[in-house]
């Protein structure tokens, strides 16, 4: 069934402003890659966006007909994947660590069994609603996810971490889609983005209020927590290896020196030992000549 003009056309602008705001995070990754470290920034928008994206895919393939919400969630699902590759490579370990669970549990797990219960509990129009269902409420964690963000920009009182062209592109890219929905009559489309709109306007009022205030001093986030308690750890290591890489090195030392000692007392031994026995020799020598000499005066007598 053909979309009228109006759905069609909010359908091209949401993907627009989509496709752009996808874009938005480059700078700040390719920030990350030049400075070979993740800063305070997290995983969890980037997670949750992928998830987001997979689930539109699979909704808009079993309404059919939905390719407008196909084209722009498959280039969200590639776009995200680089940006997980580029954060999980740069970000401490434990991060790491924590970033590779929620995308094994979420994005696998979560995906695959959503797949199946959909199939196995509902049939034909129920199957599409209780999907719907699902997709708005991930849709809008996607939405809710700046929150940890927001949160931030608060306690440090600093717009650091909320760049405005994304935020200004998330308001954009609701109102795009919260029409689409709307002309469309698709509740599921147009629920999360009623949050999106709500979210992106309370982000631009934040910038407003921050933009030019200094951040608070000495105010780290967790991630610069988690960075600096493992960088500490590591250098004590290190220098507790060096210490004792040290300590190894003079004990040789003093081995060695109790070793030369040692040899040269003894060759010192030895040569007095040699030099007393040639005293020795030498006395019994002397009186052996004594001796016979005294026999052969005797001899003679």
């Amino acid at each position: 069934m053909p979309h009228s003009p109006l759905v069609f056309t909010f359908g091209i602008l949401g993907n627009i402003a989509s496709f752009v705001c996808f874009l938005a995070p480059l700078p700040t990754f390719y920030r990350v890659c030049k400075k070979k470290s993740t800063e305070g920034f997290q995983s969890i928008p980037y997670v949750a966006a992928l998830f987001s994206a997979m689930l539109w895919i699979f909704y808009a393939y079993v309404k059919t007909g939905e390719t407008l919400l196909i084209t722009i969630n498959a280039f969200g699902c590639v776009i995200e994947t680089i940006y997980l590759a580029i954060f999980i490579t740069y970000c401490p370990k434990k991060v790491r660590m924590s970033t590779l669970r929620m995308i094994l549990l979420l994005n696998f797990g979560g995906f695959c069994t959503i797949v199946l219960l959909t199939h196995i509990l509902a049939k034909g129009a129920n199957r599409l609603k209780l999907l719907g269902w699902i997709c708005v409420v991930f849709a809008t964690s996607v939405f809710a996810a700046p929150l940890s963000i927001i949160r931030t920009v608060i306690r440090t009182k600093s717009v650091e971490f909320l760049p405005f062209p994304l935020s200004l592109l998330l308001f954009i890219s609701a109102i795009m889609w919260l029409l689409y929905g709307i002309f469309l009559k698709d509740i599921y489309v147009t629920l999360p983005n009623i949050v999106g709109l709500t979210f992106g306007t309370v982000q631009m009022v934040l910038y407003a209020m921050y933009r030019n205030k200094k951040p608070v001093q000495d105010e780290k986030l967790p991630e610069h927590k988690a960075a600096d308690i493992e960088n500490n750890i590591e250098e004590s290591v290190e220098d507790e290896k060096k210490k004792q890489k040290e300590e190894k090195k003079r004990d040789i030392e003093k081995i060695e020196v109790i070793v030369k000692n040692i040899e040269m007392k003894e060759t010192k031994e030895e040569k007095e030992e040699e030099k007393n026995e040639d005293s020795s020799s030498q006395k019994e020598n002397n009186q052996t000549e004594v001796k016979d000499k005294n026999d052969n005066n005797n001899n003679k007598s």
